[in-house]
């Protein structure tokens, strides 16, 4: 009884409510999708430059400075990776005015909610991107440097889509926690999903079915992105069929031949035999 009864709130919350709860769904997408892309774009960046290498032997400006760098980016990452969203969210929208005398304040919900939510996210992903380019076997940098390649065609061509495709799992779980943690914004009145519920709920005082469609709601969207992540992985993996090489142009100076066959040519076919025999032991003698 007590699940039927359930079932018929739920029922009659979504006839009514159901282009509220949706828009609030789409908002919320909306958010956590913008804000993870900025939020990678600003990993990267720092991951970036907190594995530029340095030695003793270069300038003490060049090292002074990469110093200086690792000290603020190790200073953003603890900070905003030690305190809630939420509090970071009342402090960047509240805080801001109040330090500047009402100067800088932001006049879009949606500009301060992105902010939020994206240095938060490159918080996170900066250390993935760290972690993703040391994972990187150092043979890779090494034969890259090796065919004269800079540091920064390396990074671009050899070491970042590696690291891309391994770090390709995090990604997807800040933005699953995202689409989650978008919930605080509410705190400076963004109209995400749980606002919506929070509205629905004070205006007909149905808090659990509400609640139930809040919870289907966030599992149908974080499933939903499971299975895009998971997908995006697989097209990132390439197809797992390999055809093997048949034929191979250094194949003769490996020293694999195929001996004449007797027949009214061969003579022919001997001569020939013994010129490739010939120039593959000079070809042989000389990579010796």
């Amino acid at each position: 009884m007590v699940w039927a009864k359930l079932g018929e709130d739920i029922a009659g919350l979504w006839t009514e409510y159901a282009f509220t709860y949706l828009g609030g769904m789409g908002r919320t997408l909306a958010l956590a999708t913008v804000a993870t892309l900025i939020g990678c774009l600003i990993g990267l960046g720092c991951g970036i430059l907190q594995t530029i290498p340095h030695a003793k032997t270069d300038s003490r400006v060049k090292r002074f400075f990469l110093c200086l760098i690792r000290v603020i980016l190790r200073i953003y990452v603890e900070v905003f990776r030690g305190t809630p969203m939420i509090l970071q969210a009342v402090f960047i929208y509240f805080g801001l005015p109040y330090f500047s005398g009402n100067t800088m304040r932001f006049d879009s919900i949606w500009s301060v909610s992105i902010l939020v939510v994206s240095i938060n996210t490159g918080a996170y992903m900066a250390e993935s991107v760290r972690g993703g380019i040391l994972s990187v076997d150092v043979g890779q940098t090494e034969g890259a440097k090796a065919i004269g390649m800079t540091h920064v065609q390396t990074m671009l061509h050899v070491v970042l889509p590696q690291a891309l495709r391994n770090i390709m799992p995090q990604i997807g779980n800040n933005f699953i926690i995202n689409i989650k943690d978008t919930s605080v914004m509410f705190i400076i009145g963004f109209a995400e999903f749980f606002t919506v519920h929070k509205s629905v709920a004070g205006a007909t005082n149905a808090y659990f079915p509400s609640a139930s469609i809040e919870m289907i709601g966030y599992l149908t969207m974080t499933l939903a992105a499971s299975f895009l992540l998971r997908w995006i992985e697989k097209r990132m993996d390439g197809s797992d069929s390999y055809e093997l090489v048949q034929t191979d142009s250094l194949t003769s100076t490996a020293g694999t031949y195929n001996y004449p066959r007797r027949g009214s040519n061969f003579d022919e076919q001997n001569r020939e035999y013994r010129e490739n025999t010939t120039s593959a032991g000079e070809g042989g003698a000389l990579h010796e």
